[in-house]
């Protein structure tokens, strides 16, 4: 595993893509880090160290979602992002909030499985070559087993007869192996036998897998004989097939099994989104099935409780919940008392100005112009946009997020297509041109559209 980031760079690696929201960034950086920290502490106090869980509170469009996208991306221990609205009630339709975890220690197997993957796929790679020089060179499979043959009358011993025949097989393997290695052989066909990955038996189930029993799961697998076909490949796929077999078969997946539910344990990370989407407005005189008893199922999870999955039993004590909403109609004080206590840190993002209008399109790696500069580039046309151009654009988004629903950056989205919808069309006859767009041609392209806020608010 690479050396864990410190906050700052954590924070810096963040500034790429999302502008603005640095106290968020902050204090995602700082509960990263906290999972390293409490690791390096003395083992007795380490189980008293109780993650902070986080809430981040703002608008739609402002970077929440963004922020978990890219802590994936920089976490170095298992993260899932799940929404919150996707759960229900135990005992209704749905998924309970327990798959989370199952979930969480599915991406934390894969992870560590991948890591022993390649801590030995270099000893994999041999085995595969000598696999391969066996299936090119058969007859290097039988020597020493009886297969010399020799006439009554040879003045010579059997030994002697067998010692040059081995060695003439030995002089052809090198020779091949030499050949394979310096690519002579790529294209060249040979036969192997696969694993057959289709399980037309299991589909029936794929439905209702969620609501089975693991042990009636892990029954069904084993029902199921390991089929092989025997398929024609050319040399170097064949070389990847068996080096994927060779390494799967070198990876203990009893120690694998055991350190992903170490890393679940310790240092897991789930990122909740609209979770205010189940928050209770009003009392109802039916089940609220996927509000408030959802948060009352949520609260044993993230306060500590033990989960059965297919691996084992996963603690929860330890994984680190961040949680985000709008929170346009309700409150974090609308959520029941005791999950309120759970999550103790709350962030407040800002909602965008003009000027971090601007910044998101010039800024961030993956700018919204950039893009648009690339699709267009594709078909041999130069979009330049204008500094002016740009202010444009910032100061119309701002505007009708004002006037209309703040969407926040999603704003940019609706403008850009709406602006450059026409360039698009007629790209492919606008070849080794360049379109330079000014701020005149925003103005003048967008003008009726916001002039009318009625239409507006249907087209941005």
């Amino acid at each position: 595993m690479n050396k864990p980031l410190t906050p700052a760079e954590i924070v810096k690696e963040l500034d790429k893509y999302i502008i603005g929201q640095q106290e968020a960034k902050k204090m995602v950086a700082i509960a990263l880090r906290n999972r390293w920290r409490r690791q390096q502490v003395p083992e007795h106090l380490r189980d008293e160290i109780a993650p902070k869980n986080i809430i981040m509170i703002g608008p739609t469009g402002v970077g929440k979602t963004e922020i978990a996208r890219r802590l994936a991306k920089l976490a170095q221990s298992p993260f899932l992002k799940v929404e919150a609205t996707k759960f229900t009630e135990v005992g209704y339709v749905g998924r309970d909030v327990e798959s989370m975890i199952r979930d969480l220690t599915d991406i934390a197997v894969n992870m560590v499985r991948q890591e022993e993957l390649e801590r030995v796929r270099e000893k994999a790679a041999q085995l595969a070559e000598e696999k391969l020089l066996d299936i090119l060179l058969p007859s290097s499979r039988k020597r020493g087993r009886g297969g010399v043959r020799r006439h009554p009358e040879d003045n010579y011993s059997a030994e002697e007869t067998a010692s040059d025949e081995i060695q003439a097989i030995d002089t052809t393997r090198e020779k091949l192996r030499e050949l394979l290695r310096a690519g002579k052989l790529d294209e060249r066909y040979v036969e192997i036998d696969v694993a057959d990955r289709s399980s037309p038996v299991m589909e029936i189930f794929t439905g209702s897998l969620e609501e089975l029993d693991y042990s009636i799961r892990e029954m069904l697998n084993s029902m199921m004989p390991r089929r092989t076909r025997r398929r024609k490949v050319k040399i170097p796929e064949a070389k990847e097939i068996l080096t994927e077999e060779e390494a799967q078969k070198l990876v203990d997946m009893d120690k694998v099994i055991r350190t992903a539910i170490e890393r679940v344990q310790q240092s897991g990370i789930i990122f909740i989104d609209e979770i205010d989407k189940i928050v209770g407005r009003d009392a109802t005189g039916g089940p609220d099935v996927s509000r408030e008893g959802v948060q009352r199922d949520l609260l044993p999870i993230v306060e500590g409780s033990t989960v059965m999955t297919k691996y084992g039993m996963v603690k929860t004590d330890h994984i680190l919940f961040i949680a985000s909403g709008a929170f346009h109609i309700a409150k974090p004080s609308d959520l029941i008392p005791e999950l309120q206590g759970r999550f103790p840190i709350r962030v407040e993002l800002k909602p965008l100005t003009k000027e971090d209008f601007v910044r998101i399109l010039t800024e961030p790696e993956n700018a919204l112009t950039t893009q648009y500069k690339a699709l267009l580039q594709t078909e041999g046309v130069e979009l330049v946009f204008e500094p002016d151009a740009i202010d444009a654009i910032a100061e119309i988004a701002y505007e009708v997020n004002s006037r209309t629903e703040n969407i926040g950056a999603r704003r940019l989205h609706t403008i850009m297509e709406k602006l450059l919808s026409d360039i698009s069309f007629h790209a492919p006859e606008l070849q080794g041109q360049t379109i330079r767009i000014t701020r005149q041609y925003v103005l003048d392209t967008l003008k009726d559209i916001v002039e009318d806020q009625d239409l507006s608010r249907y087209i941005l």
